[in-house]
């Protein structure tokens, strides 16, 4: 016998329960409610707490089933608003006396009386999530602001007045020869504070080289199958097309390069899918480069965070007169600072230094205070700090994960602040619009996806532990188990 429930002024009916149990039963009841517009575009449901009461099973229950229902495209929910009808999910035609869809009188009536806050359509303004786990930001609450407060005072106190002119757009010689030391120590590059370019951000970096590529009559940069659109982007806008490149569990195919006038790779931790590149695909683009004269672009975005065992050398070391190696701050410290660098083949320093301008991009003082920071071991020290920090979070992540979510299989951890993790096929879009429901800020690995690419798709999840402040992971994580198939 199927059951039929008037509760909070929704009409439900619930069939038999079957293998797919209470969830199953509820989202059917729901959908078919929608479907038949019983429940029209744009009417209000009632909370999870108020409906799982009436209904007498757990709220667990209603919030599953709504999450169902939300990335199925026929509920919509914003945070803090509730849980809506979507607009167009009915399939019921309209009353032509009334303009109304049939069945709309009598939802409104087997409830309270009819408002426009009760009737119209949710607001659409955008809500900041309750806990973001986006992939590219460190944790900004642990910026280390008594500690770089000091440096800058140092600065401030001991600084020539002449360092505060305009100075070389190369950017100031004591951070260019402090970060010398530090990138041959650290990641094995080989260069000297001549060839080194402060620039405000890897983006701005590629911007350089895009145009200095351009104007060496370049046409295309070969680029990973997965990576972030906003370098491709960036590319594709000083009139350079990308062609990506397949990749494997060995990390790119660089033996597929071919008359490409540069590439762009992440090799030491290659984002998204967190793999290193094999040293046979180090030797081949190294070997490419120095066939065809073409050039490698290594963005080092986070080199200084490996757990399990050392940290992979930059593929600059192999060859400096072939690899522009452009690294951050924006991990370490904060992405705000706009502070980064590029160590470049000597052919390259005169057309890039122009390509960049005639003045610095970035602040002296924050240059200056880098410097200090480098020079003192503040930097270090806090690189270590923040290593730790987030080599427990992914302990964490990867612990809940084994117990809570046992079929998700986490991948590309060994290094970086994000995971990447597997999901059974046709499920990443469900699992982020579910999430999304939730509160929860996620994105999927297609995301990250180029057009062009020739890998094969995969569903999966790009999950960012580093964004979170330290009291506020437990909870992220929970939230994330949550969503999770």
């Amino acid at each position: 016998m199927a059951d039929s429930w008037a509760t909070s002024g929704v009409d439900l009916h619930l069939g038999p329960i079957g293998s797919g149990g209470l969830r199953r039963g509820l989202t059917d009841a729901l959908r078919e409610a929608v479907r038949t517009g019983r429940l029209a575009p744009g009417t209000r449901l009632p909370s999870s707490r108020s409906l799982a009461a009436d209904l007498g099973v757990a709220r667990n229950t209603v919030v599953e089933a709504y999450a169902d229902l939300v990335a199925e495209g026929w509920l919509t929910a914003r945070q803090g608003s509730g849980t809506w009808v979507a607009a167009g999910a009915s399939c019921a035609p309209f009353d032509r006396k009334t303009g109304e869809k049939a069945g709309e009188e009598a939802v409104r009536t087997a409830g309270a009386a009819p408002s426009p806050a009760r009737t119209a359509r949710p607001r659409r303004e955008r809500r900041r999530p309750v806990h973001n786990l986006v992939p590219g930001t460190p944790d900004l609450a642990s910026f280390p602001r008594t500690l770089w407060l000091r440096a800058a005072r140092r600065v401030l106190a001991t600084a020539p007045h002449h360092v505060l002119d305009y100075g070389d757009p190369r950017g100031n010689p004591a951070l260019r020869t402090a970060l010398t030391g530090y990138l041959a120590r650290v990641r094995g590059v080989r260069t000297d504070p001549d060839r080194l370019l402060v620039c405000a951000g890897v983006s701005h970096g590629l911007q350089i080289l895009a145009a200095v590529l351009r104007a060496r009559g370049v046409r295309t940069v070969a680029v990973d199958s997965y990576g972030l659109d906003s370098h491709w982007k960036l590319l594709a806008r000083a009139g350079l097309r990308t062609r990506p490149l397949p990749l494997d569990r060995h990390g790119t195919v660089t033996q597929e390069l071919t008359d490409e006038g540069a590439v762009l790779l992440t090799p030491s931790h290659q984002f998204p899918m967190g793999v290193s590149l094999h040293p046979d695909r180090r030797a081949a683009v190294v070997s490419w480069a120095r066939r065809t004269g073409g050039l490698i672009l290594e963005d080092d975005y986070d080199g200084e965070f490996r757990y399990d065992r050392q940290p992979v050398g930059a593929l600059q070391g192999l060859a400096p007169d072939h690899v522009v190696h452009l690294g951050t701050t924006s991990k370490s410290l904060a992405p705000g600072l706009r502070l980064a660098w590029m160590a470049l083949p000597p052919s390259l320093v005169e057309e890039a230094t122009k390509a960049k301008g005639p003045t610095d991009t970035c602040g002296v003082l924050d240059q200056l205070t880098l410097a200090e920071f480098l020079t003192s071991g503040a930097y270090d020290r806090q690189v270590r700090a923040a290593r730790l920090r987030y080599r427990r979070r992914r302990d964490a992540l990867v612990e809940a994960l084994t117990t809570r979510a046992p079929d998700v299989r986490p991948t590309g951890i060994a290094a970086g602040l994000h995971a990447v993790l597997r999901l059974p096929p046709g499920t990443e879009s469900a699992v982020v619009q579910a999430a999304a429901w939730q509160g929860l800020a996620l994105h999927g690995l297609s995301r990250y996806r180029h057009k062009d690419a020739v890998t094969e798709p995969l569903d999966a999840l790009v999950v960012g532990y580093g964004t979170p402040a330290d009291h506020a992971w437990t909870a992220a994580l929970d939230a994330l188990c949550r969503v999770l198939p």
